[in-house]
């Protein structure tokens, strides 16, 4: 691509020619909306931590002293004004633009401060809609960069249409297509229903022992008085919240798709989220089998993507929350082309306490599997692998085994063949670098977004 907005002069110009004048670049603002949101924020947290003790008595609740009123309307007054100025100056100092294949973002009105984001370095890009800002018709952008935890650019707030129109935008520019590209077609791929999703995080034996375990404290409790057992019951409740009510919150009404511009998930019940997830930033992923969701046939995919870290990593992570056996491997195969996981030839451990675990290279991928009762599939295309490591821990070299790992940026996935004899262990590893170097070339540059 060129990366120049306008194609070289021709060797044969006419004296005097020149390129037509670059047209100037659009500015652009947040919803107007932005302002009084964010105003009354402020005013939220000024009543609940003053104005409410303010206004009413704390003797008689249910009792207006005019007198307190009073006051409260004298100090609420310039809190709101303060409010709403830093609100109006807020939404005036944050604006964006787009500059050839950047997004530049310039915030600040005295100090101005200005971030240039080259757009093919860009991980994703989310369209977000809280709960108050779809009921105004509002949604946030979301960039992940690569850079840690921090490397993020959240345009809150724009109009939804605004946002969408801006999402496809980034994403065109990131490919290397003009901007104006409209948004690329869709395959619906896998959609999961609400019944499913419950049962799949409700069915796990963590969760089924501390609900066990809940149950049987409230029983004591009640049978003998004793109001003591609530110290422990109540945060076994606040671990069951987050163990189910969260995750069903965030991925009910979960649907994925296939476009070319990369895997579309949309989910969430109080805040809806538009993620676009480019397979070519996927650095590994993961497809794991809970023992109780074998009866079900059910699993879930995890990927770990490159510059993810801390918390963005976290809820960046879920590639399907959970679906059928045959949708996960297929979700791999989605993102990996050509690449079939149960095609893979699995060569077993040589340890007696893993005999469940088995590890295999393919023309493509490195496939280990581990565990028992909680049965992962770890992948790893050889073009992402960034080294492969050989180790033995004392143990190990006193029974002769060694490990072989896959190293990947942080994330959910390690890709190990764990406890073979180091002779083998020694030829996986060889061999693993040996097809890796082909298959970086192949792949060549990712520099584009889906790249």
């Amino acid at each position: 691509m060129n990366p120049h907005p306008y194609p070289p002069r021709h060797p044969h110009h006419r004296p005097g020619w020149a390129p037509p004048a670059r047209p100037a670049m659009e500015v652009h603002r947040l919803h107007w909306a932005t302002a009084p949101l964010r105003s009354l924020n402020i005013v939220v947290v000024y009543f609940v931590l003053i104005g409410m003790w303010l206004l009413l008595d704390p003797e008689d609740w249910s009792r207006l002293d005019p007198a307190r009123f009073l006051v409260f309307l004298l100090v609420t007054f310039p809190v709101a004004v303060v409010a709403g100025v830093i609100g109006v100056w807020a939404w005036w100092a944050v604006r964006f633009w787009i500059d050839g294949d950047d997004l530049v973002v310039d915030t600040g009105m005295v100090r101005s401060r200005i971030r240039r984001i080259p757009l093919s370095r860009m991980q994703g890009v989310d369209v977000v809609s809280p709960l108050l800002g779809r009921l105004l018709g509002l949604a946030e952008v979301r960039l992940e960069l690569a850079g840690g935890s921090s490397a993020e650019i959240t345009l809150r707030y724009l109009g939804k249409r605004r946002a969408r129109e801006l999402r496809a935008e980034l994403v065109a520019l990131a490919a290397g297509l003009p901007g104006h590209t409209p948004e690329a077609p869709e395959r619906p791929f896998c959609r999961v229903g609400f019944g499913v999703l419950f049962a799949s995080l409700a069915l796990r034996i963590p969760v089924l022992l501390s609900f066990a375990l809940f149950v049987a404290l409230v029983v004591f409790g009640i049978a003998t008085g004793e109001l003591a057992v609530l110290a422990v019951a109540v945060p076994i409740l606040l671990g069951l919240c987050r163990e189910v009510i969260a995750p069903l919150v965030m991925y009910t009404r979960f649907r994925s798709s296939i476009a070319p511009d990369g895997i579309r998930l949309r989910f969430g019940l109080l805040e809806s989220r538009l993620q676009t997830v480019p397979p070519g930033r996927i650095q590994a992923l993961r497809v794991v089998e809970p023992w109780m969701w074998r009866y079900f046939g059910w699993a879930r995919v995890e990927m770990t993507v490159a510059g993810y870290g801390g918390e963005r990593q976290s809820l960046s992570s879920t590639l399907l929350p959970v679906g059928p056996v045959e949708a996960a491997f297929a979700m791999v195969s989605e993102v990996f082309p050509g690449v079939v996981v149960e095609g893979v030839a699995l060569t077993p451990t040589q340890s007696r306490w893993r005999k469940n675990d088995a590890a295999g290279i393919s023309r493509e991928v490195f496939v280990s599997r581990r565990g028992r009762f909680r049965r992962t599939w770890d992948v790893v295309d050889f073009a992402r692998a960034q080294s492969v490591r050989l180790t033995s821990s004392p143990l190990q070299r006193l029974l002769g085994l060694g490990t072989v790992q896959v190293d990947v940026p942080p994330g959910p996935v390690q890709v190990a063949a764990v406890d073979w004899e180091v002779a083998r262990a020694r030829g996986l590893a060889d061999e693993t670098v040996a097809r890796a170097r082909p298959a970086r070339a192949r792949s060549g540059s990712l520099e584009h977004w889906a790249g």
